[in-house]
């Protein structure tokens, strides 16, 4: 699997981002014990472009734990293209953009999983994000905001279209948080769509080496991401 220039192996697993976990620590320890790449903590956009000190540290990158990505978290295009930048310049390898995170405090303010209910916009901030930076985009996002609002198969051709260069899934929506069953049968439709160009990475309830062994043969992801499972 390659995004942009970097060349992952086959069948890769990375370790997913969760705040107050995937810390510079943590994720070296992932990449020594296999992760083919790992992911920073949520970076918060307005907190980063206010130089909040708890926040820039977040950007801190070890040349032993490469690949790795930063990612960032927003509401307001212009806010997270200016993050992108001071991201950017930090060197990491990717820049992700969360579009994912279920809890309150952010996807209530509209950030994080919260641009589920506005995809238009979501799509206005990842075209801002791709369009400040050289570095490559990617995003992380879920199947919808609820069961009856499953968008995952067109907006994942949208964001494409917006210019990012893989798209990881959690197969839940939002209104399910982390309960029930992650549904992958969402992310192979999504995979299998002969417009989806871009790689695309399965992410939920993978907590052994034999359910990601189930996983990439049953849905033909290109990579899974191991979140609260690692």
């Amino acid at each position: 699997m390659k995004i942009a220039s970097l060349d992952l192996g086959e069948r890769p697993v990375f370790l997913a981002p969760m705040e107050d976990v995937t810390d510079p620590s943590f994720r070296l320890i992932c990449r020594e014990m296999g992760a083919s790449m790992v992911y920073s903590e949520f970076v918060s956009a307005e907190a980063l472009v206010r130089n909040i000190a708890s926040t820039t540290r977040k950007l801190e990158v070890r040349d032993a734990e490469r690949p790795v990505a930063i990612q960032i978290y927003g509401r307001e295009p212009e806010a997270m293209a200016e993050a992108a930048k001071m991201v950017e310049d930090a060197g990491p390898d990717i820049i992700d953009i969360n579009f994912g995170c279920p809890v309150k405090k952010v996807a209530s303010k509209g950030a994080g999983a919260g641009l589920l209910r506005n995809p238009e916009k979501m799509l206005e901030i990842t075209k801002a994000v791709v369009k400040a930076v050289n570095l490559p985009v990617t995003a992380k996002t879920r199947l919808g905001w609820d069961c009856n609002s499953i968008i995952i198969g067109e907006l994942g051709l949208r964001l494409q279209d917006c210019g990012i260069q893989a798209l990881a899934v959690h197969g839940r929506t939002r209104s399910q948080m982390y309960t029930g069953e992650a549904k992958w049968e969402e992310i192979a439709a999504l995979k299998t769509d002969p417009r989806m160009e871009i790689p695309v990475i399965g992410n939920g309830d993978v907590c052994t080496a034999q359910q990601a062994e189930e996983r990439f043969a049953t849905t033909g992801v290109d990579a899974i991401m191991v979140g609260r499972g690692a």
